[in-house]
């Protein structure tokens, strides 16, 4: 870094009181404001205070976190909005229509700045003091500040020693700045929130999609009801490894995985041992946590949000939200009944370079109702006036607090069955109705509508870690596995399928696969055995009781995939069957079983059930007593 010489003096000259910084400010300027927890406040108030000296002056601004003072009412012939981003303080703004949002991918906003399209006549940042060369830092906000100020005509800095410093990519030296506003004072917090339940129940899905090893990019929006779903994730993740971060906004979450070694960017493929963000936002503790700290690099937004920077970190997960995602997989980010809500921010950014990234996962959390569970975020059609931020073709994961729905390269069908399983269960029977009449699903599936039943996972969910390390998943059938069943059944040998359904016969009609998936969850239970794949689950391992309500027992019957047979599955499967089948007060288990089907017979007759066996027919019945 180059050392100013006599800047000392230079310094001196710029210093000016905040009236009279922004006297140069005049009427039909454009004018930039710091973004977020970094806004220069004392330069706003001096802004706003000239408001009757001023006309038509066009306030340009990323996302604001202080009053706002020049948004209110009785400003609004005076100072224009015109947010990239709709936060709190504006919102009322912008739906009345006094100011603007313009609607644009994070990225290309400094593209905006440096091409003179937008061009700036006034930015008004906040900055740390000078070091020893003359450089001063952009501490919490880089993001498309640093843009801003370097296109800027005119830059007044607000020089605060509260401001941390940080490294990466976030300095200026003063003769990028023009005029120079000392103060000293608190930074602008954003404190924590416990997290809404739904969003703990999202959190658990998101964090169950996340390898050890992946870099994390935490979405900035927020839906209303249950607050800021990417951050409550964090609390999912203490028994990761090397995670890493790669992400435009940083909070108070990340410390304590830090400091847990939780995350450590070790396996980055770039800045490796780095944590990148643009801008951060939370309390002293975050501000000084990350002051003149080495394990953060802050870098402006044209680095950070570029999708193919992105792309190039191995396993890249990006978790952004929704407010609204249609049945085709049309994903509503920035507006809700017919108002704009927040804005596009880096959500398109981060969905295609994750999407891109070598073992990457582009996911979309929302919570399954608004307004208290009277409607459905998961919609047969979005509304006319609402706005399409990631189109269907680009949606990967979507996941909400009653599972996950995988759409990528997925048929209309599929993914409408995939949405309507993760849709709360209030809205499902509509659903389906609704994605009969509008095609998305054949006539047919109007008689399994009464069987679209999803099991509460939390019931049913558990894992098996075998001995190589793998770890295979437990979990209730759903709609969406009629595809894996099909590939499961078709995978299986001809020896395993008849020791399953005693039959040679190998081909397997939609009507019969169907009746493996669309089951009578008031009686019966069917467990799938599942590994992740990039895909989705792949299912190599089944498991099923039917209940014969007459006398409370229930026929049991499993299959493994041949090439995952002999490692315990089967006998893990049969014991979870038994824990459903006694929570749910059913008195013991029946079975037939080939005299040469050994193994089953082997995981029978070594179970710790009261075990009775007979043989008839060709076929060995077994009955086991809870």
């Amino acid at each position: 870094m180059k050392y100013i010489e006599n800047w000392q003096k230079k310094y001196s000259d710029m210093l000016v009181s905040p009236a009279k910084a922004l006297s140069r400010l005049k009427s039909g300027q454009r004018v930039f404001i710091g973004t977020g927890c970094g806004e220069p406040t004392v330069l706003v108030q001096a802004m706003t205070d000239r408001a009757g000296q001023l006309a038509d002056v066009e306030v340009v601004q990323l996302l604001t976190k202080g009053d706002a003072p020049y948004a209110q009412a009785r400003y609004s012939s005076i100072f224009k909005v015109n947010s990239f981003f709709i936060g709190q303080k504006i919102r009322d703004n912008i739906r009345t229509g006094q100011g603007r949002y313009t609607p644009i991918i994070l990225s290309d906003i400094p593209r905006l700045f440096d091409s003179g399209q937008l061009p700036l006549d006034v930015a008004l940042i906040q900055v740390t003091p000078p070091d020893e060369r003359g450089m001063v830092s952009l501490g919490v906000s880089v993001d498309i500040v640093k843009s801003a100020a370097e296109n800027a005509s005119l830059v007044i800095a607000q020089v605060n020693p509260h401001m941390p410093w940080t490294r990466g990519d976030s300095l200026l030296d003063i003769y990028d700045i023009d005029l120079l506003v000392e103060v000293d004072m608190p930074l602008i917090e954003r404190k924590i929130h416990p997290a809404h339940e739904c969003s703990k129940k999202i959190a658990e899905f998101v964090a169950s999609l996340i390898p050890n090893g992946a870099t994390l990019e935490f979405g900035m929006g927020r839906v209303p009801g249950v607050g800021r779903i990417p951050q409550a994730i964090s609390a999912c993740l203490k028994d990761k490894k090397d995670l890493g971060i790669h992400t435009e906004i940083i909070t108070d979450n990340i410390i304590d995985l830090v400091e847990s070694g939780v995350i450590t960017g070790a396996r980055k493929s770039i800045d490796r041992g780095k944590i990148v963000a643009s801008f951060c936002m939370g309390t002293p503790q975050l501000y000084k946590f990350v002051h003149n700290n080495p394990f953060f690099s802050f870098r402006p937004t044209e680095y950070v949000n570029d999708p193919r920077i992105i792309s190039k970190l191995n396993k890249m997960v990006s978790i952004n939200m929704a407010l609204e995602v249609d049945l085709t997989g049309q994903v509503c980010s920035d507006s809700e009944d017919g108002n704009f809500y927040s804005g596009i921010g880096g959500q398109v950014d981060f969905n295609r370079g994750a999407a891109a990234s070598n073992g990457g996962r582009a996911i979309i959390t929302l919570p399954s109702t608004a307004e208290n569970g009277k409607r459905s975020r998961i919609v047969a059609a979005l509304k006319p006036e609402s706005g399409v931020v990631i189109s269907r073709g680009s949606v990967h994961y979507v996941v909400s607090e009653f599972g996950v729905a995988y759409l990528h390269g997925k048929s209309i069908q599929d993914r409408a069955l995939a949405l309507i399983s993760i849709a709360h269960p209030d809205f499902r029977e509509q659903l389906i109705k609704e994605a009969l009449k509008a095609k998305f699903l054949p006539a047919e599936f109007a008689d399994v509508e009464d069987k679209f039943v999803i099991e509460p996972q939390e019931m049913t969910r558990t894992s098996l870690v075998l001995n190589n390390g793998g770890q295979v998943n437990f979990r209730s059938i759903m709609p969406t596995d009629e595809a894996g069943m099909r590939d499961l059944l078709y995978a299986l040998s001809r020896e395993t399928i008849y020791y399953r359904f005693m039959s040679n016969h190998q081909e397997f009609g939609h009507s019969q696969i169907k009746n493996f998936v669309y089951i009578d969850h008031r009686k019966d239970v069917a467990i799938v055995g599942t590994v992740p794949e990039a895909h989705g689950d792949d299912i190599i391992a089944v498991g099923r009781y039917y209940l014969d309500e007459r006398n409370n027992m229930a026929e049991v019957a499993f299959v493994v995939r041949d090439d995952w047979q002999s490692q315990g599955l089967g006998k893990f499967l049969f014991n979870h069957l038994i824990n459903l089948a006694k929570s749910n007060g059913i008195a013991g288990f029946t079975a037939e079983v080939l005299p040469n089907n050994k193994k089953m017979q082997a995981i029978f007759n070594h179970s710790e059930l009261k075990v009775k066996s007979s043989y008839e027919e060709g076929v060995t019945s077994f009955k086991m007593v809870f």
